[in-house]
């Protein structure tokens, strides 16, 4: 099949793509080709999804309705993978959304949005050569769809995007990665704890992704960082996490001293 040779058709075809695999070595091939000149940002039609692609399974429910299960249970171990599988994939088609759909944006954000794409198929291999070796596969447990929903909701504003799904929903995996770790050493699965490392170093980088292009956009429109921030949770109805902070991987990630110390007192 001939593939477009321009980055916003390519990047729409891999975003509707349903196959899994197909969908990682469309994401890897867009990265590589644009990093080596080939794909030229010409006018394409820009238009709403209300979904990207996904295969069959995992079936998608509420989240209240994914079953929770303890990581020394039976099916615990593979479900918690399974979960953070899915984050994966999803931040997959968050970050080819991101490159797609802002096209005000510099040639740097297109850049860094499909490094991040790239990124996100590679941890989302490692987790499914894990689930293999366990016995699973990526579909075997019912999952939700939370993070496309967000997506989809601030698809309007490069800057909404960039202040709630970076510094909110990858922020969280910043701070849930030292439990998650814990738990799986608690079991011995130091194989899948190594994968959580490789994830943490990455996810680090692509916060810090974020929180460069929210504080650029904030000087583009002469706004206040720390009261846009604060205005667009309340807006959105989010919490900027509902438990421990993982203050050093936030520092690391780009959070300004003033802004920690912002993020205890709003959680106290």
């Amino acid at each position: 099949m001939m593939m477009p040779t321009a980055l916003y058709p390519r990047i729409q075809a891999a975003l509707l793509c349903t196959d899994v695999a197909d969908k990682l070595a469309a994401t890897e091939a867009i990265h590589a080709a644009w990093q080596r000149g080939e794909l030229p940002r010409e006018d394409a039609p820009l238009t709403r999804l209300p979904m990207a692609g996904h295969p069959e399974r995992p079936e998608l429910v509420h989240a209240t309705k994914v079953p929770r299960r303890r990581p020394g249970s039976p099916q615990g171990q593979p479900a918690m993978l399974h979960a953070i599988a899915h984050i994966e994939f999803n931040a997959v088609n968050l970050a080819l959304d991101a490159a797609w759909r802002f096209r005000d944006m510099p040639d740097d954000f297109v850049s860094d949005w499909l490094r991040i794409a790239a990124e996100e198929a590679g941890h989302f291999r490692l987790l499914q050569g894990r689930l293999q070796q366990l016995g699973y596969r990526y579909g075997d447990f019912p999952a939700h769809n939370g993070l496309w929903e967000i997506c989809h909701v601030t698809d309007h504003d490069v800057l909404v995007r960039m202040a709630l799904v970076p510094r909110v929903l990858e922020a969280r995996g910043l701070d849930a990665s030292p439990e998650l770790q814990r738990k799986l050493a608690n079991i011995g699965d130091e194989a899948s704890v190594a994968i959580l490392d490789i994830i943490l170093r990455d996810e680090i980088g692509h916060v810090q992704v974020g929180n460069h292009w929210f504080h650029y956009l904030c000087r583009q429109r002469a706004l206040e960082p720390m009261a846009t921030f604060s205005r667009l949770l309340a807006e959105y109805d989010l919490t900027a996490h509902r438990g421990s902070y993982n203050i050093d991987a936030r520092r690391q990630a780009g959070f300004s001293e003033a802004e920690l110390q912002w993020l205890q007192l709003a959680k106290d």
